[in-house]
Formats: C-alpha cells, sequence, structure tokens
C-alpha cells in the first residue's frame, strides 16, 4: 500500500527535501535512511514523517520491536494518516502483535476501503486470531475493492479480446489474489493449464475467503480430474458467508464425477425444496436420478425443467434419450414449437436447437416417420458437428503411428517392467456397442467392482504425447521406445493411484469402460501387464448408425458426420486386429451380438478369461442396482433384448455414405 508521505507542518524546503531522500533510501539501504531520519529527528524532535521512516527502516532492517514501539506512539496522534496505519499493521503482524495489527487495519479500511490490500491483510491477521468468518468477509471486501483497480479492469479487457500479452503486461510484477487469479485465467485461456493451477492456487492460499478465485480452481481441478483435491475446495465454499446456491451446484457436479449420485441428488433436492423454477436444477437431479435407476422420478425431473422453460432442448434430450421412455405426439408438438421459438435468435440458441433436432428424431423414429426422423437426426448431427473439432485424417494417422510401434518384436523386446497389478478390466470400443452390458454383467460378480468411464489412461497417453508435440522426441514410437522398465512401472502405478479415488469397496478387480480406450490397449498392455482388456463390438451398420443419432455429452466428436464414424469405427478394427496379431489372445472379444443369441456361453467364457469363477449373479446383471452414466443406463436394468440390433434397416436407404466409409470392414468386423 503507498500513500503520500505526512509533510512536517512548517518546515522548509531543505527538510522536505531531506525526508523525501530518507523515503527513497529505504528499500535499497535501510541503514542511511535510518540514519538521516534520526539526523532529522535530532533537529525537528518527534517529527511525524521522520518517526515514519525510521520505523520502516528498523523494521526493514529486522528490528520489528524496535519499529513497533516507535509506530504505536506514532499512531496515537497520527491515526489518520493511512500510511502509518499500513506500517504499524504490517509491523504488529511481524512481531505476533494480532489484535494490535488488526486493530489498525479496521481503523485502514475504514479510511480506505477502496484499497484491495488492507483488506486482504485484516483478512490474514484475522485467521491468524481464530476469527475465520471475520477473516473470510475481509477477503470477500477486499475482492469488491479490487473491482475498482484500473490495471485489473484494462488487463480482464485486454483477455477477453485476446490480447493476451498485454493483459499480462498489466499484471506484471503483481502478487495480490486478484491479480494472481485473472493471470491463471490468462493462462488457462492460452492453454497452460500447470500455470494456471499454481496461480490459481496461490491465490486461494493468500487470500482462503477469495470465493471466485475457489470457484475457479475448483473447476480447474474438474478439467485435470484431480477430484480428490476439487472436493475438499467445493466442500470448503459451502462455508462462504455469501450463502451462494452456485457453489452448492458445484459441489454436486464434483459428487456427479466422484460418482456419488446420492449425494448430488441430496444437494439438488434441497435447492429446489428452497426454489422449484429451477429448470437447470431439475435436469440436473433428473440425470442423478437416471444414473441411480430411478427412472420414473428421471422423467418427472425432466419434464419439470421443460415445463419452466419449454426451448431446454438438453432437458427435452434427457428424456428422449431414455430409452425404454416414448415421446408422445404432445411432446412432439410442444418440441416442433419450440424449435419455431427458436428460429429469431438461431446463433445463439444452436444448442438447444440441436439438442431438440435430436429429440424430435427419436419421437419420429419411435413414431415410425423414418423419412422425418432422418431428416432431424441430420440436421442435429449437421449443426453439431459445427461445432466440434474432430480431424479424420489426424486421427487416422495417429492410430497408424500407433499401429506400427505397437509390434510382437516390440512387445517381446519389453517383457520386464510394467506395474504387475491385476486390479483393473479396461472396456474397450466403440459408444452403443454394448459396453455398458458388459459392465454390468461384470459388475454383478462378487469380485468386480464398476466405477464409470474413467478419463485417466487418456491423460496419461495424453501426456506422453505432449512430449512428442514438445519436440523432446522426434515422433510417438521414439518416446515409447525410451521408455525404461521404471519408467513402464511407475506409469501403472499412476494409473492405479489416480483411479482409486472411484474405488469404493475391496473387491479385486475394477473397472474402466471408457470405450475409447481401445486407442491405448498397446500402452495399457506396457505398463500393466496384467490387467484385463475386453473389446466389446457391435455390428458396424448398428453400431455407427446408434451412435451418429447419440447427441454425446462429451469426448465423441466423431460421431457428428456419418463418413467420419464409419471411418473411425474402420481405424478402430484395423488397429485392433494388429494389436491381436502383436499380442495374440491378450483381448478378449465380445460381440454384441452373439452375447444377445447366446447369454449364458458368453458370459461363461467371458468370465473365464477374466479368470473368474461362474456366478448366477452375472446372468441376473439387471439386477444390479449400481449407477450406470452411460447412455444405456436404462437398457442394462432390463433381460437382454433384440429389438435395437437392425433399427439401422429402417434407415438403409440414407446410410450410403456409412458404408462407403466402412468399405472392408463391412464383412471383417466379427473376426
Amino acid at each position: 500500500m503507498t500513500s503520500p508521505l505526512p509533510r512536517a507542518a512548517g518546515s522548509g524546503q531543505a527538510a522536505h527535501q531531506a525526508l523525501a531522500d530518507a523515503a527513497q533510501r529505504l528499500d535499497s539501504d535501510p541503514a542511511a535512511a535510518l540514519a538521516q531520519a534520526e539526523a532529522i529527528l535530532r533537529q525537528s524532535p518527534g517529527l511525524p514523517p521522520a518517526q515514519l521512516i525510521a520505523a520502516q527502516a528498523l523494521r526493514r532492517l529486522g528490528q520489528p520491536l524496535a519499529a513497533l514501539d516507535r509506530l504505536t506512539a506514532l499512531a496515537r496522534t497520527q491515526s489518520h494518516i493511512p500510511a502509518v496505519l499500513w506500517e504499524l499493521a504490517q509491523t504488529a503482524s511481524e512481531t505476533g502483535a494480532t489484535d494490535q495489527a488488526i486493530a489498525a487495519l479496521e481503523r485502514l479500511t475504514a479510511q480506505q476501503p477502496a484499497v484491495a490490500g488492507g483488506w486482504f491483510l485484516l483478512g490474514a491477521q484475522l485467521r491468524r486470531a481464530g476469527r475465520d468468518q471475520d477473516g473470510w468477509r475481509a477477503d470477500l471486501s477486499g475482492v469488491h475493492a479490487a473491482t475498482r483497480d484500473r490495471a485489473l479492469l484494462e488487463a480482464a479487457i485486454a483477455m477477453r479480446e485476446e490480447r493476451f500479452d498485454a493483459a499480462q503486461a498489466l499484471l506484471a510484477d503483481r502478487d495480490d489474489p486478484p491479480a494472481l487469479r485473472l493471470s491463471g485465467e490468462i493462462h488457462w485461456r492460452q492453454g497452460d493449464m500447470t500455470a494456471a493451477l499454481a496461480l490459481v492456487q496461490r491465490a486461494v492460499d493468500t487470500a482462503p475467503g477469495f470465493d471466485l478465485a475457489r470457484d475457479f480452481l475448483v473447476r480447474l481441478l474438474l478439467q485435470t480430474n484431480d477430484l480428490a483435491q476439487a472436493l475438499i475446495h467445493a466442500e470448503h465454499l459451502q462455508g462462504s458467508p455469501l450463502r451462494n446456491p452456485g457453489y452448492a451446484l458445484l459441489k454436486a457436479s464434483v459428487l456427479v464425477r466422484l460418482g456419488d449420485q446420492q449425494g448430488a441428488r441430496t444437494i439438488y433436492e434441497a435447492l429446489l425444496a428452497a426454489k422449484a423454477e429451477q429448470p437447470q436444477v431439475w435436469q440436473n437431479l433428473g440425470h442423478a436420478l437416471k444414473t441411480l435407476g430411478e427412472q420414473a422420478e428421471a422423467v418427472d425431473a425432466y419434464r419439470q425443467a421443460v415445463t419452466h422453460q419449454p426451448t431446454m432442448g438438453e432437458a427435452w434430450w434427457s428424456l428422449a434419450n431414455l430409452k425404454t421412455v416414448t415421446l408422445d405426439p404432445a411432446d412432439i408438438v410442444a418440441m416442433e414449437r419450440a424449435l419455431a421459438s427458436l428460429e429469431p435468435d438461431a446463433e445463439a440458441r444452436q444448442e438447444d436447437i440441436f439438442h431438440l433436432h435430436f429429440s424430435l428424431g427419436k419421437a419420429l423414429e419411435d413414431a415410425g416417420d423414418y423419412p422425418a426422423a432422418f431428416d432431424h437426426y441430420d440436421e442435429g448431427n449437421r449443426l453439431r458437428r459445427a461445432m466440434v473439432l474432430h480431424d479424420a485424417d489426424a486421427f487416422a494417422a495417429e492410430v497408424a503411428a500407433a499401429t506400427r510401434s505397437f509390434t510382437a518384436p516390440f512387445f517381446a523386446a519389453r517383457k520386464d517392467g510394467g506395474c504387475p497389478a491385476s486390479d483393473p478390466i479396461f472396456i474397450v470400443g466403440l459408444p452403443r456397442a454394448g459396453s455398458t452390458l458388459v459392465e454390468q454383467i461384470l459388475s454383478s460378480h462378487s469380485q468386480v467392482e464398476g466405477t464409470m468411464e474413467l478419463p485417466d489412461m487418456m491423460a496419461i497417453a495424453g501426456r506422453l504425447q505432449s512430449r512428442v508435440d514438445e519436440g523432446e522426441f522426434a515422433d510417438f514410437d521414439a518416446m515409447l521406445r525410451a521408455l525404461a522398465p521404471a519408467d513402464r512401472t511407475r506409469l501403472g502405478e499412476e494409473y492405479l493411484d489416480r483411479t482409486r479415488i472411484h474405488r469404493q469397496s475391496d473387491k479385486p478387480h475394477f473397472i474402466d469402460k471408457l470405450p475409447n480406450n481401445w486407442q491405448h490397449a498397446g500402452l495399457i498392455h506396457l505398463i500393466l501387464p496384467n490387467a484385463r482388456i475386453i473389446d466389446a463390438r457391435r455390428h458396424p451398420m448398428g453400431c455407427c448408425f446408434s451412435g451418429w443419432k447419440q447427441h454425446f455429452a462429451r469426448g465423441q466428436s466423431f460421431t457428428y458426420d456419418l463418413t467420419d464414424i464409419g471411418r473411425y469405427y474402420r481405424t478402430y478394427v484395423e488397429h485392433m486386429a494388429a494389436i491381436d496379431t502383436a499380442l495374440p489372445g491378450r483381448v478378449h472379444r465380445v460381440l454384441y451380438e452373439r452375447m444377445v443369441a447366446d447369454t449364458p456361453g458368453e458370459v461363461a467364457r467371458l468370465l473365464d478369461h477374466m479368470g473368474l469363477p461362474f456366478e448366477e449373479e452375472c446372468l441376473s446383471f439387471w439386477r444390479n442396482k449400481r449407477a450406470v452414466r452411460t447412455a444405456s443406463s436404462e437398457q442394462v436394468r432390463r433381460p437382454i433384448f433384440t429389438d435395437g440390433l437392425d433399427q439401422w434397416r429402417h434407415f438403409a436407404a440414407w446410410l450410403g455414405p456409412l458404408e462407403t466409409a466402412l468399405g472392408p470392414t463391412l464383412t471383417s468386423w466379427d473376426r
């Protein structure tokens, strides 16, 4: 904090210049500043500006007790001078005189409420005195004061305009909490997550009551899948004096990611009990109820959402996406009316619009109007495809590079290394290929715990790829060959450490059902050689069409174009065939059509491959009450049925691009 130096009343120009010279030397040569201040005091005993400079010099010279004595005396007559109060507060803090520091800062912030630094120092002192809630309020006042900081405002404008260098220049050499948080956001927007996390964490450490910084920190931790830390900070926000309902929603989102659907449900229900007119909360409650298997209650929650907001496309899609629910003619009329009302604001409401197209496609398909259903599916996919990044050529080249690396000689030369744990069971493949069914069957076994689609293997693979992208290695193959046995063991152990938070039992095995992990089957074997890998596969036309008409919340950018999804399926089959050649028998393949035709036989073969004894509960998988988050959550809560196998044939006339993209895979997919 800076404040004009108090000028001696009646002092001459020479005295004033001497004071200014002493003040200027405080940081570079505090001993000289002290000597000069003492010389002035000998000529003008008790002169307040000289007393202040002397105290400031003493503190810088490591003599805070001597400084405190002078400042205490000075403050008796000069407490109207902010610089005196600021120095007294800092000195009292250094000497452990917390109550004195608090008193000085309370007086200072009353005089200068728009200066954020005083509030943040007051917050720290209040917490030191055990007055945590008062400290929290002081931090919040500091954040409010910082909204008037011109440099922060200009930096925020530059950031929004993506003038990142200019924004950072405005924040240079600042380490106050608002500047740290803003700098963290700038780094995040530039894609530097490591720096962003470090800066925002510093802001929270410095001002624990800076709610907006902690809120942002939780969101960053969610993006990096550090769920344990995200939960700690989300729970901390529940104690905020502001009582912001948004913090309860944030905690619920963390609980959902952790698989605690019941905990999230409790939060949503409490929020709705306080205020029912919250369509987003109704929708979130519907998601939790669906995952918990409470289908009737989920339907009611989604209908409450669209009642409060008829144009809420995602809530309509959530209803349509309940595979065992059929939308009626009145629903179709309501959705068509919602679409028409959104047309004037189409550019801003694209998410609602494409969700409504997917929903109408499902409703009209159920009604048997296949041409109209296809039109809506096609429009929904067209809109969504324009909003996602997917380069089919680049993806195919990336997988081809992995295919060339993961060969039989490569693995033969790397028999040592890798974490020997046999805990993980990876279920891989494409979405809508029956992986949730396989998961439900296996998780009904007494030795297997079902979790969810875990992003941790993808994160490890992404970090390895980044070493190539940053130039540490010439290519992916060189990076793989550089991994020593100890490196591979450490990576396997890291995977187990990262996923441990999702394990709620002491069962020896757990399932990771992220379909996209097929891309990393070779890496899985390299770092977890005893983990099981199951490839859940379905007829390419049925699988790809089902994926194309399914809107996925995240992670499946290839599904919104028939050619893209056909190419993706073909790339997947070719890569898994290469893995079979390199590691014969390593991957167990489950064909959905065979599982439907001979469930007992396929289940027995599956368990035998897992090395697990047969258990009858695996054949009664639909009675398993575990939470299921995928699009098939309702389907796996009833016995196996066959009515979904050939739905694509109703649309065969429009699926030429898909057939062309699949090429020879159409006849070789089941090998």
